[in-house]
């Protein structure tokens, strides 16, 4: 018993400073969720950089991050101009699905025995317009707002990286302290990047095929349903039944008969069934190490702090989260439940093959006295 005392006391902290720190998190999510954001892209340029400087061997580490940075923007940019171009197409076509949709909602109060059938018309007049719109002002509101601040944050994490340097170096003076720093780092950086990998392959396998089986059928704006479903996998386990559920409701509605809605509907279930059991799960295998019901629950934390971004963020939110527990002997316990096999102290199968990163070498192997004064010269 003597001994146990202080371990529950331990324990009871750790759970108190989670309920603390989610607390903070979730009143300052104006503040953090740009600069989260910001440093999940910067994460993301910095390992395109890497990949450019690897494959291509023209690409000098000094141009790699400029170059990566430009794709990225033309990315952004290009994504952005098309969303510009077909939303607001889509938006019209739902707005034709009116009568349509009066007549499937009459079938469904017939099955369901209602007396009164309701109407799209009814149900926009029980809404009250002006606070909806209110509503949709504050949304694209915040949404510029927010994407200011996180290419502003973006340009300044970057400008600053090599800063970090001498910051690791200032924080963790002795070598073994700034190994463990530095590896941890990495845990934490090669988990973020192949996420991010998987998800983008496996995201444009569902959309691409999800586009041919939507072409197919002659569903409406196929290609900006491709789109979003690419953006929907992103999200775990609700990207997934948002691209296999939301195209067949609104083919019901374009289309007469129910038979191409559920040939589409049987389609799409059979290519995330595909997919999500067969490819995802080779291409991930265990890197990631998180238990899937903490996956689960992470989506549900991360999506009531900081909504829509972190449902987007919860999976290399979490990741981080388990690398950094890890850490500190008081709060394993947590990164041990987190993980799937119990070992939070790596994310398996890493790149083997990829070379050395040379300047973070440099940081573990640097004198602070040698390092700060090669850095005062550069300067």
């Amino acid at each position: 018993m003597p001994t146990s005392e202080p371990i529950v006391a331990r324990n009871a902290s750790v759970i108190l400073a989670v309920i603390a720190g989610g607390a903070t998190l979730y009143f300052l999510a104006p503040i953090l969720t740009p600069l989260a954001l910001a440093m999940f892209l910067a994460v993301m340029i910095d390992g395109f950089a890497r990949v450019l400087e690897h494959r291509l061997p023209h690409v000098s580490r000094k141009a790699a991050l400029p170059l990566a940075l430009l794709i990225s923007l033309l990315l952004f940019g290009g994504t952005a101009f098309f969303v510009a171009m077909n939303g607001a197409g889509f938006a019209t076509q739902l707005a034709a699905y009116g009568p349509k949709l009066d007549g499937v909602m009459a079938q469904v109060a017939t099955l369901a025995h209602l007396q009164t059938t309701p109407t799209v018309a009814s149900i926009v007049r029980g809404l009250d317009a002006s606070k909806y719109l209110g509503i949709a002002a504050s949304a694209v509101r915040d949404f510029a707002s927010t994407a200011l601040f996180v290419l502003v944050y973006l340009a300044f994490i970057i400008a600053s990286r090599h800063g970090w340097e001498r910051k690791a170096i200032g924080l963790f003076p002795h070598r073994d302290e700034r190994q463990e720093a530095v590896v941890a780092f990495l845990r934490i950086r090669d988990g973020v990047e192949q996420y991010l990998f998987v998800q983008t392959i496996t995201g444009l396998m569902v959309a691409g095929l999800s586009w041919i089986a939507m072409a197919a059928v002659g569903l409406h704006d196929s290609l900006f349903w491709a789109f979003l479903i690419f953006l929907a996998v992103y999200i775990p386990v609700a990207g997934g039944v948002f691209a296999g559920v939301a195209p067949p409701l609104f083919a019901l509605v374009q289309f007469d008969g129910y038979g191409r809605a559920i040939i589409l509907f049987g389609v799409l279930q059979l290519i995330g069934i595909i997919i999500g059991n067969v490819v995802y799960p080779r291409m991930q295998g265990r890197s990631l190490n998180l238990d899937p019901v903490m996956i689960l629950l992470s989506l549900a934390f991360w999506s009531a702090i900081w909504g829509v971004t972190g449902a987007f963020l919860s999976t290399p939110l979490t990741v981080m989260a388990m690398v950094i527990l890890a850490q500190f002997d008081g709060s394993r316990w947590i990164a041990v439940i987190l993980s799937a096999d119990g070992d939070p102290q790596q994310l398996k199968n890493k790149r083997p093959n990829e070379p050395p990163d040379e300047k973070l070498r440099s940081t573990i192997t640097a004198e602070p006295a040698k390092q700060a004064s090669r850095n005062s010269k550069k300067h």
